[in-house]
């Protein structure tokens, strides 16, 4: 009987082992890797449905309704889109942000570009001159605002006394409805260039050295060198600032803190963008659902201008011929 029992035990242990052997490992390394990434992920996926996803569909929502500051919401259907494109103010606005992306977007692209090649070169104290271009980006908006205003003063300006020394007079950079539109574009330039001239340095560093010291061998000078080696070969990293600059010209937060500190969407209107006028709708005359009606629409005016740059750039894969 001993030796019985130790034979079926030494084949329940052999059976075992066999089982063991043919039994699948429940997760295989790829897998694993994935179920990581995935939790690894989850935080920000769940911080953009909650802060960003709800928001969005809430938003799209609440441009049916009549909404008073009261709290009471009343369904109106297509009311406050055909309010929308018979108000003038709202058409000015467009008109305004379309001149403001038309001349910020390629602004940023040529002021950062030419910083970035600038800067590129050995030149003394360079670390020091990169962060002097960088620091207003690290300054609070508010604070540029505040300051810039107090540079364009009319008359005691420090930017008008400084052009009346070379004989150039005093402008009412503020005040003129011809001016103020372009005097808000140059200070966000002036504000945005160092942070779109670092990631053109970013991807000129990229490029090998090699390519330059081969044109430059073959007789090439720097026209031509910037033309076929250093445009082509930044594709990606244009196209990035291009879809980044769109983005803020139009619903960016440097237009309008600026608008709303330095002009307050004046004079005439010259400087109402319509993210200032939605805040404007929204929060001092409390049309809550008219002001959700006008950001939808510029939302999907944003999409549809992104989907242009798409297919002018192909994705980034551009030519310059």
């Amino acid at each position: 009987m001993s030796v019985l029992s130790a034979g079926e035990a030494a084949g329940t242990q052999a059976g075992r082992r066999r089982g063991a052997a043919v039994r699948p490992s429940r997760l295989s390394q790829t897998k694993r890797e994935w179920v990581a990434a995935y939790l690894f992920l989850l935080p920000d996926l769940l911080g953009l449905l909650l802060f960003i996803g709800i928001p969005m569909v809430l938003s799209l929502s609440l441009g049916f309704f009549n909404v008073s500051g009261f709290g009471t919401y009343t369904f109106s259907g297509l009311a406050n889109y055909q309010k929308m494109f018979a108000d003038p103010l709202f058409l000015g606005s467009l008109q305004v942000t379309a001149k403001y992306v038309v001349v910020l977007v390629p602004g940023l692209y040529i002021s950062g570009l030419g910083l970035a090649l600038l800067v590129k070169r050995p030149v003394p104290l360079l670390g020091l001159f990169r962060a002097m271009l960088f620091l207003p980006n690290v300054i609070s908006l508010v604070v540029v605002a505040l300051i810039w205003k107090f540079l364009l003063v009319d008359r005691i300006g420090v930017v008008n006394v400084l052009l009346s020394k070379v004989g150039l007079g005093g402008r009412s950079w503020l005040g003129d409805p011809d001016l103020t539109l372009w005097a808000l574009l140059a200070v966000t330039i002036w504000f945005l260039m160092g942070f779109y001239m670092l990631i053109f340095l970013a991807g000129l560093q990229e490029i090998p050295r090699e390519y330059y010291d081969a044109a430059r061998i073959d007789g090439a000078g720097p026209w031509r060198s910037f033309r076929d080696i250093t445009l082509p070969l930044l594709k990606p990293t244009s196209f990035f600032v291009l879809l980044v600059s769109l983005v803020a010209a139009v619903t960016g937060p440097q237009g309008f803190d600026l608008v709303y500190v330095m002009t307050s969407g004046g004079p005439a209107n010259s400087t109402n963008l319509t993210t200032y006028y939605v805040f404007d709708q929204a929060f001092r005359y409390s049309n809550f659902g008219y002001a959700a009606a006008m950001a939808s629409f510029l939302v999907l005016a944003l999409l549809v201008l992104t989907g242009i740059l798409f297919a002018l750039t192909r994705g980034g894969r551009f030519d310059f011929d």
